[in-house]
């Protein structure tokens, strides 16, 4: 009975402290994250909204935001358009719902702002503590070992955070690798609640410790790369967020920590059900580490050779993929015929219709700059 009633306990404080982590969110990208993002210069781009069309928002809501050349033809004799007037009513209205740049700042900034306030004050529940220094305290006498009250509040804000990531995971922006941080997600919810109940407390704050120290330069980038005016402070945080994320996630947290659990931790107790749990959560978390690694690797010589336009973990469907995938498709796209490179302009140059178009294109983006 009272184990159960224990449990019962820690579950509870555990769903409130999620509530009290989306919350938090939420206050956080409403009230505080847009005065520093003017502050920062980040203003969303001057979208051109698709004119309003009945029949092709029903079919958009209700149907498929991409419809197929079957669909096209059979919207064209419903609304009485051209197939290339639909496919640009989509592409306009694909774009419309695509998250501006102050979402993605004001996410980035309270990500930014918790792993900076848990990392400076666990390292402060943590700097005068046995096991920080000597790894072998953290099995000592264990399963009896005190909890103190500023390591409990520091797993329940933990805890409280990746949950509220999980609350938010269908409204927050979907990246390239949504399903890796899904399982991420899901791996340190389990990984914090069992650690807790087995007592695993000194060695779990040691990872939290050691996953925030990185994770303060890669949000704090985003948040410049947001921003007007802010590459070179971008750029030298990048080079920063890949030099710690190899040293603490590729070095130390496989050389110390799980060498931690799985050899020091026999030194003092035979293996149970919760050693090899606990392990297992390790290894897919480092597993996530290598893959972000290669990653970031695919992203070291583009920013070598100053051709990095985007962050490999981008938004997913940005609208730079959005336009490739319609030049592919057969759809015209003028930022791509901006792209097209100069050996295959002079055979075309003395056509009229293509200088009419481009000096219409010019028009277009002369009056946008004034609008903006």
């Amino acid at each position: 009975m009272c184990l159960s009633g224990t449990m019962e306990i820690h579950l509870g404080m555990n769903i409130s402290s999620f509530i009290c982590g989306f919350r938090s969110t939420i206050q956080w990208t409403r009230f505080c994250a847009p005065p520093i993002g003017r502050r920062l210069g980040v203003r969303n781009r001057l979208r051109v909204t698709a004119t309003p069309s009945p029949q092709l928002e029903s079919f958009y809501m209700k149907q498929s935001t991409r419809p197929t050349q079957s669909d096209i033809i059979d919207l064209t004799s419903l609304c009485g358009k051209t197939q290339r007037q639909i496919e640009t009513w989509f592409r306009l209205r694909r774009r419309q719902d695509k998250p501006g740049q102050t979402k993605k700042f004001g996410e980035a900034a309270w990500r930014f702002f918790f792993y900076l306030t848990s990392f400076v004050g666990g390292l402060a529940c943590l700097i005068d503590t046995p096991w920080f220094w000597d790894l072998r305290e953290c099995w000592r006498e264990y399963p009896v070992q005190p909890l103190q009250r500023r390591h409990y509040w520091y797993y329940m804000v933990e805890l409280g955070f990746y949950g509220s990531l999980l609350l938010r995971i269908s409204v927050d922006i979907k990246r390239k690798d949504f399903r890796e941080q899904v399982i991420h997600h899901l791996a340190t919810v389990f990984l914090l609640s069992f650690s807790y109940c087995a007592n695993y407390i000194r060695i779990g704050t040691l990872v939290m410790l050691l996953h925030d120290s990185a994770d303060i330069l890669l949000e704090s980038a985003k948040m410049f790369n947001y921003g007007s005016g802010w590459r070179k402070v971008c750029d030298v945080l990048f080079v920063v967020f890949t030099a710690v994320f190899f040293l603490t996630r590729l070095v130390i947290f496989p050389s110390k920590i799980i060498h931690t659990t799985l050899i020091l931790s026999m030194e003092t107790f035979q293996p149970f059900a919760g050693y090899y749990f606990f392990n297992i959560l390790l290894m897919v978390l480092q597993g996530l580490h290598v893959f972000w690694a290669v990653l970031i690797l695919r992203m070291v010589p583009k920013f070598l050779t100053g051709k990095m336009e985007k962050d490999e973990r981008s938004d997913e469907d940005s609208e730079l993929e959005e336009d490739k995938e319609d030049v592919q498709g057969g759809e015209y796209s003028p930022t791509r015929c901006q792209d097209t490179p100069n050996f295959k302009l002079p055979p075309l140059s003395n056509n009229c219709v293509l200088n009419n178009l481009t000096k219409h294109r010019a028009s277009i983006a002369d009056r946008m700059r004034k609008a903006q």
